[in-house]
C-alpha cells in the first residue's frame, strides 16, 4: 500500500546547545521521517550509494537520509523514467528522507564542458556529449520530478583560488539564481503528495566580506534550512573552519545548517563544534573502494602487508555487523584478489563509522563533554595505523 502523507514543510527542533562550543543537537522532521542531528548523509549520486544496498544502508550503516544528484539523474535514467516510477523514493526503494544536490557542483567540476550565462549553464553530457541547458527554473522542475524531501538551489561554486572580482560576480549570480529558484518553487507544486523544501546556498569563496554578504542574503530568505557551499574545494582546513564559523554565526539558529561536501572525520567534528548540523561527502565510499578504512582507532590502509595475518575484526568499537564480523586479513585478501566484495565491505564499514561518529558526537553534546571528547578523538582519527 502506498504511504499516505499529510504535506508539511520541514520542521527543525533545536533541543540542545553545547555550553563550550557552538555544537547543537536537533531533530529535522520531513514527510519521509525524522533525522537526528548532527547527521552524515551517504552520497547516492545516481540513485544508489556505490556498492551498498538500501537494506544495508538501513541495517548496517543506520543511515537516516541519503543524497541524489540532479545532474546525474537528469542524464540517466532521465526524468521520464523517474516520473513514471513516482519519484526517486519509489524508483530506488528508499522510504526515508532524500536530499538532492542541484548540479551546481557539477558546473564547477565540469569546467571544460560548460558555459555559464545569466540564463543558466550550457553543458555537455559526460555520457554522450549532448548539449543541455540548466537554468534555475529547469533545475527546480527536475528536482520536483526527482521528488527529494530537501532540494538545493542552483548555484555557481567558484574554484579555489578565485580572484576577488570573479568571486563577487559568481556570488551575485548565485543570489540572482536563488531568487529565480524561489519564484519557480512558489509557482509549482510537489508531484507525489509530500512536501519539498528548498535550501539556499551561501557562496563567496574565501573572502570575509563576500561570505558575510552571502550569508546575510541567504539568512533573509523564507527557507526551512540553509547550506554552506564552496568550501572543501582545495582551500586550507583553517580557512574552511574560519568561513564555516562566520556563516554559522549569521545563519538563523532555528534552521538546520548543511555544510556541503565535507569531509574527513576530523573535519566533521570540528565543523560540528562550529554549529553545523548536516554533512555529506563521497570520501567514506570512494576511499573505501581504494582500501582506506576509517576506524575508531585511526586510519587503515588495508592493502598493506602488515594486515596479512591480522585476524582481528575491522572495528569492534562501532556497532555494525559488517565491521564486527570480517577480519582485517580477510578483507585484505579480498582486495588483493580483486574481489568486488572487498569494496562493498569497505564502503559499508566506512559509512557505518561516519554514522557512528556523528551519533557519538550527539551523545557527547547532550552529556556536556563534547569539546573534551572531540579534542581527544581528533588525534586518534588522524592516526595512520
Amino acid at each position: 500500500m502506498a504511504a499516505a502523507f499529510i504535506m508539511a514543510a520541514l520542521q527543525f527542533e533545536l533541543t540542545h546547545t553545547d555550553p563550550f562550543s557552538k555544537a547543537r543537537v536537533g531533530t529535522i522532521t520531513t514527510d519521509h521521517g525524522q533525522i537526528q542531528t548532527p547527521i552524515f548523509m551517504p552520497v547516492g549520486t545516481v540513485g544508489s550509494v556505490k556498492a551498498v544496498t538500501q537494506q544495508q544502508l538501513k541495517l548496517d550503516v543506520q543511515a537516516q537520509i541519503i543524497l541524489g544528484n540532479t545532474y546525474h539523474l537528469y542524464l540517466r535514467p532521465g526524468m521520464d523514467v523517474l516520473e513514471a516510477a513516482g519519484g526517486l523514493h519509489k524508483f530506488n526503494g528508499w522510504d526515508r528522507p532524500i536530499l538532492t544536490d542541484s548540479g551546481g557542483y557539477q558546473v564547477f567540476s565540469l569546467a571544460n564542458n560548460r558555459k555559464i550565462k545569466e540564463e543558466g549553464v550550457i553543458f555537455q553530457s559526460h555520457i554522450d556529449g549532448s548539449k543541455h541547458l540548466f537554468s534555475p527554473e529547469k533545475v527546480m522542475d527536475i528536482q520536483r520530478v526527482i521528488g527529494a524531501d530537501i532540494i538545493m538551489a542552483f548555484d555557481e561554486c567558484p574554484p579555489y583560488p578565485s580572484d576577488y572580482t570573479y568571486a563577487r560576480k559568481s556570488m551575485e549570480l548565485t543570489h540572482r539564481w536563488l531568487d529565480r529558484c524561489f519564484n519557480r518553487i512558489n509557482e509549482t507544486a510537489p508531484k507525489y503528495g509530500y512536501d519539498q523544501n528548498l535550501f539556499p546556498i551561501v557562496q563567496g569563496s574565501t573572502y570575509k566580506d563576500l561570505r558575510t554578504a552571502s550569508a546575510e542574503y541567504i539568512a533573509a530568505k523564507p527557507s526551512t534550512g540553509n547550506a554552506i557551499g564552496g568550501l572543501s574545494v582545495g582551500e586550507p582546513e583553517e580557512q574552511m573552519y574560519e568561513f564555516t564559523s562566520l556563516c554559522c554565526d549569521i545563519l538563523p539558529e532555528q534552521k538546520p545548517r548543511y555544510l556541503m561536501g565535507v569531509g574527513t572525520p576530523w573535519n566533521i567534528l570540528e565543523n560540528i563544534a562550529l554549529g553545523v548540523d548536516m554533512f555529506d561527502c563521497v570520501m567514506p565510499t570512494r576511499n573505501g573502494r581504494n582500501a582506506m578504512l576509517f576506524t575508531s582507532k585511526g586510519i587503515i590502509n588495508i592493502d598493506n602487508k602488515k594486515w596479512e595475518k591480522d585476524f582481528s575484526v575491522l572495528d569492534d568499537g562501532i556497532s555494525c555487523e559488517v565491521s564486527n564480523y570480517y577480519s582485517k586479513a580477510y578483507v585484505r585478501h579480498l582486495f588483493k584478489a580483486g574481489e568486488i566484495l572487498a569494496m562493498q565491505i569497505a564502503s559499508i564499514h566506512n559509512l557505518a563509522f561516519y554514522l557512528h561518529l556523528v551519533t557519538e558526537a550527539r551523545k557527547h553534546i547532550l552529556a556536556g563533554d563534547f569539546t573534551s571528547w572531540k579534542n581527544e578523538m581528533i588525534p586518534v582519527l588522524k592516526t595512520r595505523l
